[in-house]
């Protein structure tokens, strides 16, 4: 009843009177104690000696805890192993951790922790990723994906270009930092709290570490204060470490890191170095394009595998490459080993392709959004992906057309011709730029979900399922599907935290597939359970089972009608169960992992976004002045929700292509450690007039009810603040050089690339025309 309704997220009143509780808002047992970490200050080294008496022997330590002291295997990896809980021998990063302390305070824990004497051996360290590609320094086999003969077209087309782009990392910057509470229980058992987006994981990591079967841990999490990626895999870490210290006190253990140490021993956004050479025609259309794509992994390969060959996957965007080459290397350096986030390598990908297509229109003195016309997707043979998918329905170019209407794209483009003639000491720039994006964990045993159901005899409903809550509003979202099913009000559904000990073996919220997978999954629950019941209903009034009808809070029954709770009781009275399972799995995925070859996704989401942005010449500094988001979000399950997924991605990702910057020092230290000297975009920075609306025309939606994920797809329309701050430096030159630029655009990197330009950089461009 309240599906495709702009309904508020569940907990939206309480978090803003402060009543929802997060992990550190529980109420705390008995004898509980804190944790915290020791963490190198090397790089890569060896572990000559480590002294920890001084820890021991500190106010309040009632347990210290090395790699000696795990009882189970030492290694927390998922994807792969390569990742110790604490390191043995060898620590491969600045902030890697070594030991852990429980006292009976936070700040005896954090205080006992810096008193460790550490003797390093230092070895050769490898801080780049241009240190490893010297070194031919890899975390996993580099992979090459072909279609076609790059080559040859590239060696005859009429226009060539090369050229290198530098991409830098993200931290996730949650707002609730990474945080586990492990509790003992009878019998040697241990529940977990765990600030998690995969309980299953962290079941499946603490049984590692701690030698215990599954079924004697339990992991519950209600809600996240935020994670895009950062507690898909890395929050096992922290659980295992309150886990270890558990076990060896007997007593309940919580540890939650501080931002510094947050920042210092957890992953980031992968970097990216990615070098090109393109071959196209008067028109801009490529004829050829050799990509290399050099991902800064860190010190394991953690998650790096999956990251990268999705950046492989989007080095296309929405463009048609019939030549195409795409290398990937898998970085290995001395630095903390990056993970997933918010797009999972496909915004990388992404900005390869685009930066490629700004270079060509630049170069041909065509506006760019031209040349991204004449290489859309199209009809066949023009619809086939690099890696053998075929794009479907797709919607961009008529969802570009659009929004170039509706944004006045054209007119603006001229008028910011005219106002940069007349004003030396500020330029504007405009972009438009697309975005397609695959919808699937690309390891398909990943794409499967299940859930609880329970109906009580009020007419209430129970429901869990494997989806975790991190802000963006999934819970709501499959509640609103359960009460549609039944017919009742949303109220009805009770929205219940995520465990192990409900729904098994579940699969991480990630890849944009919550909503797709859990929301199937309680479906078919539910549809279970109102065939049970209008069997009942059938027998009861003596009509056909198919004529029984849910609607309004009630069912209908031919002539007759009860009340979904009178039901309910009938059902309980004929010893009926008003409990079931569902479970789902994604269909028509068909994909070789060897051959790079198939169909990994099961639909693509579509969008595009038109930025304008004002530079200052003279300070590099620059603003959003607006922003024109077109989303697909098919026959979105609640377009408030979406709206607010669409708007935090958009500035999540122009956050990375601009001022979040991850600055390690000679050391290898990691010194933008903290909001001090970390920037995560304000409330200042919002566009101006910030414009979002919903594609309403066709698109190919096989998801549920047709809706399609919104999770992830918003935050590389944020691309388009990237190209018009190029623009608009392009602009200080009249357009006849393009600009050096890398990510993200601080204003320092603005300013340079304004005064390499000045002085002659940049290559030559005939000049952009308007649209």
């Amino acid at each position: 009843m309240s599906l495709h309704e702009p309904l508020p997220h569940d907990s939206a009143a309480r978090h803003a009177s402060g009543e929802a509780l997060y992990i550190d808002d529980l109420p705390e047992p008995r004898d509980l104690l804190h944790a915290a970490i020791g963490l190198s200050a090397r790089p890569h080294a060896r572990l000559a000696a480590v002294d920890l008496a001084a820890v021991a022997a500190a106010r309040g330590v009632v347990c210290v805890v090395t790699a000696a002291d795990i009882p189970g295997v030492n290694d927390v990896g998922s994807a792969a192993h390569g990742d110790p809980l604490l390191a043995a021998a060898e620590v491969e990063y600045a902030g890697q951790a070594i030991f852990a302390v429980a006292a009976e305070t936070v700040r005896d824990a954090r205080r006992a922790a810096r008193r460790a004497q550490v003797t390093y051996h230092d070895l050769p360290a490898l801080l780049t990723v241009d240190d490893a590609l010297a070194a031919r320094s890899f975390v996993l086999p580099s992979k090459t994906l072909v279609q076609g003969e790059p080559g040859a077209a590239i060696a005859r087309a009429p226009h060539r270009l090369s050229g290198r782009l530098d991409l830098g990392g993200q931290d996730h910057f949650y707002l609730e930092g990474q945080i586990a509470m492990a509790l003992p229980q009878e019998g040697g058992e241990l529940k977990i709290y765990s600030s998690t987006q995969h309980p299953t994981e962290v079941s499946h990591m603490v049984s590692r570490v701690l030698a215990l079967p599954c079924h004697r841990i339990g992991v519950e999490v209600r809600r996240m204060g935020g994670a895009f990626g950062g507690k898909e895999s890395q929050a096992s870490q922290i659980a295992c470490i309150a886990a270890l210290l558990a076990h060896h006190t007997r007593r309940p253990v919580k540890l939650r890191l501080d931002r510094d140490d947050d920042m210092v021993l957890t992953g980031k956004r992968h970097g990216f170095r990615i070098d090109y050479e393109v071959g196209f025609d008067d028109t801009g259309r490529i004829l050829g394009v050799d990509f290399l794509l050099a991902g800064h992994c860190g010190f394991s390969p953690h998650l790096s595998g999956p990251v990268n060959d999705r950046a492989m996957f989007h080095a296309d965007n929405g463009y048609f490459l019939e030549n195409a080459r795409i290398v990937s290397h898998r970085c290995k350096t001395h630095t903390v080993s990056n993970t997933a986030f918010r797009g999972f390598g496909g915004p990388q990908g992404m900005m390869a392709i685009e930066q490629v297509i700004d270079e060509i229109s630049r170069h041909l003195g065509r506006d760019p959004y031209a040349v991204r016309r004449v290489n859309f997707y199209g009809k066949a043979p023009r619809n086939r992906t690099p890696y053998g998918m075929e794009v479907r329905a797709n919607p961009l170019p008529a969802l570009t057309a659009r929004l170039a209407r509706t944004s006045a794209y054209a007119r603006r483009r001229r008028e910011i011709a005219a106002f940069n003639r007349e004003n030396p000491w500020i330029k504007r720039g405009i972009a438009l730029t697309p975005v397609k994006f695959g919808i699937s964990f690309t390891l398909t045993q990943m794409n499967q979900a299940g859930a609880l159901v329970h109906v009580y005899t009020d007419g209430t409903i129970h429901l869990a399922h494997g989806g975790t809550e991190m802000g963006q509003g999934l819970l709501v979202k499959v509640a609103q599907v359960v009460a549609n099913e039944f017919a009742l009000p949303l109220e009805r559904v009770r929205i219940t935290a995520t465990s192990t000990e409900q729904v098994p073996n579940t699969s991480a919220t990630a890849a944009s597939s919550g909503s797709d997978l859990n929301g199937a999954a309680a479906r078919a629950a539910a549809i279970t359970l109102k065939a049970r019941m209008a069997r009942v209903a059938a027998a009861e009034f003596g009509v056909p089972a198919g004529e029984v009808r849910f609607a309004n809070g009630a069912v209908r029954a031919g002539n007759h009608t009860i009340g979904f709770d009178e039901l309910a009781r009938l059902c309980h009275r004929h010893r009926v169960s008003l409990s079931a399972t569902g479970f789902y799995r994604t269909p028509g995925l068909a994909y070789d992992p060897a051959a790079m070859r198939g169909e990994p996704f099961f639909y693509f989401a579509y969008g595009a976004a038109v930025a304008e942005v004002e530079i200052d010449v003279l300070s590099g500094e620059y603003r959003i002045l607006r922003a024109d988001l077109l989303h697909d979000c098919g026959r979105s399950l609640n377009p408030a929700i979406d709206r607010g997924q669409i708007e935090g991605g958009f500035v999540q990702g122009a956050g990375w292509l601009t001022t979040e910057e991850l600055w390690w020092d000679a050391q290898g230290s990691l010194r933008t450690h903290a909001p001090s000297t970390y920037k995560i975009p304000a409330c200042s920075d919002l566009p101006r007039d910030f414009r979002v609306a919903f594609w309403a025309g066709r698109s190919h939606a096989p998801a549920l009810h047709r809706a399609k994920a919104v999770g992830e797809p918003p935050l590389m329309l944020a691309m388009s603040v990237f190209f018009a701050i190029r623009d608009a430096i392009a602009a200080t030159a009249h357009h006849r050089a393009r600009p050096r630029l890398d990510a993200p655009a601080t204003p320092e990197r603005v300013l340079l690339a304004i005064a390499a330009l000045a002085a002659g950089g940049g290559a030559a461009a005939a000049g952009v025309v308007a649209a």
